[in-house]
């Protein structure tokens, strides 16, 4: 895994597999399974190669005990084990109130999560995360502190963002350090490609923000080159003014890369 992923973690799709049970012996955890074609799929529905990387993980007796009592009610799966995707999430039952939506793709162990939703209560903020391990540690951050702006989907992000997010209805979207994939063979892999950019703005209200972070030069060229491609986005900065906040806590594993000499390149757009 990427440097980055240990504290943000964009390990945007499902498929890895976990060991724990809610009972609290070891059992396997389910995972999904590769969506059916359909005739009615999306455009984009024949991309299915994952941007994530497979691991296991457990979690601790607190960790499930949390995850026991808190998950029901906080968080959904992007597919059923069957496979079917989950319908569309109504996000003002699911919050029990209206506001603006943040979804945060690959939210990894929740760091910049947590801080930015504790300095933002008036937004709404769905991280999805295939990480069921770095999900559990959100959660349990989010018990803690007692908040209540915070929801969670486990899955592909484009799964979410396909059959759970309904066009024009998020004020933003940020992909922060997605996995870039560094080998040419493997840049396929790559998250941020141009339909999923295109898909990603599909549901963005016009206003709404795409941020994107990653300190890997070349896929900054490349996220850069798709983001400015896409005809209902324009760039913008950090100094605009924006419906959200785009100041991002620095994280430990982040400060590091940045002393070794990897600079951190921030996109933002804004939907036409």
């Amino acid at each position: 895994m990427y440097a980055q992923r240990e504290d943000t973690g964009a390990s945007e799709a499902t498929g890895e597999v976990d060991a724990a049970s809610s009972a609290g012996a070891p059992a396997a955890e389910p995972t999904a399974t590769p969506p059916r074609q359909t005739t009615d799929a999306p455009a984009h529905q024949h991309r299915r190669v994952t941007s994530f990387r497979s691991r296991r993980s457990s979690l601790s007796t607190k960790q499930q005990s949390t995850w026991d009592r808190r998950w029901p009610e906080l968080g959904k799966v992007a597919r059923s084990d069957d496979g079917e995707p989950a319908p569309l999430i109504d996000t003002a039952d699911w919050f029990g109130r209206t506001a603006p939506v943040v979804l945060e793709i690959g939210s990894g162990t929740g760091i910049s999560t947590l801080a930015m939703a504790q300095e933002e209560p008036h937004l709404d903020v769905i991280a999805v995360e295939v990480y069921r391990k770095g999900m559990a540690q959100l959660l349990g951050g989010v018990d803690r502190a007692g908040l209540t702006n915070v929801r969670f989907v486990r899955g592909d992000g484009v799964d979410v963002l396909e059959h759970m997010i309904a066009p024009g209805t998020l004020t933003a979207v940020r992909v922060f350090f997605p996995d870039p994939w560094p080998k040419a063979r493997h840049h396929k892999r790559r998250l941020l490609q141009a339909e999923t950019v295109a898909l990603i703005s599909s549901r963005l209200k016009p206003g709404g923000i795409l941020h994107a972070a990653t300190d890997h030069a070349d896929y900054a060229v490349q996220i850069a080159e798709v983001g400015d491609a896409e005809p209902t986005l324009k760039r913008t900065s950090v100094d605009a003014d924006l419906p959200i906040s785009v100041q991002r806590p620095t994280t430990k594993y982040e400060a590091r890369g940045m002393r070794m000499g990897s600079p951190i390149t921030e996109l933002i757009w804004e939907k036409l």
